[in-house]
């Protein structure tokens, strides 16, 4: 008897490994593709202003969301978050965390095919709100579509004052996207799958608790390049 139980255990033990090492696979391709997304969409000729990149407290990559997903549950975005380490985001860009994206009309705007967003991050007010809990964009947080080219000079007041920009690419077709009705917060399960055990995304960002994994040095190796100062009005209000 005490056998048989013992071999229903480690059967069971052997049917969970697979699922557990898809897991961390699917976390570890998601990274990956995270960094090359916002690498591939930088190099449009007509990307993201740098002096916006430049002016970001984080960066959140959504990259393949699908509609379908909207379709059937209503949740539709796996990504990642990274944001400027340090008391007033000053320093190299931090390990990531895993973030989530559901819910408001996306779904309707990404037209059935794969989509990436990005969304920049422009305080510090909406960095910890969005690392902290859930956040609906354009409620809880100002949200607009991001201005494009290589400058947001021409872009109004409003655009510049949200809290985050947006931007979607579909069809090899690049452009800023309203989100609002939208919600944004961190994938907390997908973090436990990362770093293997569990850590709070603030903890992860702010706090430094973890080392950059090695599926996302690409995506924080990228940006540590691309943007390595934080270019912000330093007389802005930070927490």
């Amino acid at each position: 008897m005490i056998n048989r139980i013992i071999s229903c255990l480690m059967a069971l033990a052997m049917v969970g490994l697979p699922l557990t090492a898809a897991g961390d696979r699917k976390e570890a391709d998601r990274l990956d593709n995270c960094g090359t997304v916002i690498k591939e969409i930088m190099d449009i000729p007509d990307d993201i202003p740098q002096d916006l990149i430049d002016k970001a407290e984080c960066v959140i990559i959504y990259p393949s969301v699908l509609k379908a997903a909207f379709i059937v549950g209503g949740s539709y975005g796996r990504g990642a978050m990274t944001c400027r380490t340090g008391e007033h985001y000053t320093g190299p860009w931090s390990a990531p965390t895993m973030m989530a994206l559901e819910g408001g009309s996306i779904g309707f705007q990404i037209g059935g095919q794969a989509t990436d967003f990005v969304l920049l991050v422009m305080n510090p007010r909406g960095a910890h709100s969005i690392l902290s809990s859930k956040v609906k964009l354009g409620a809880d947080a100002s949200a607009a579509a991001g201005p494009k080219g290589r400058t947001a000079n021409a872009s109004t007041d409003a655009t510049l004052r949200a809290e985050i920009l947006s931007y979607s690419r579909n069809r090899g077709l690049f452009a800023g996207i309203s989100l609002e009705g939208s919600t944004v917060r961190p994938d907390n399960d997908g973090n436990e799958r990362v770093y293997d055990k569990k850590v709070e995304a603030e903890s992860i960002v702010f706090k430094g608790a973890v080392a950059v994994p090695p599926p996302a040095q690409k995506l924080i190796a990228y940006l540590n390049q691309k943007s390595p100062k934080n270019l912000s009005d330093p007389n802005s209000l930070r927490e």
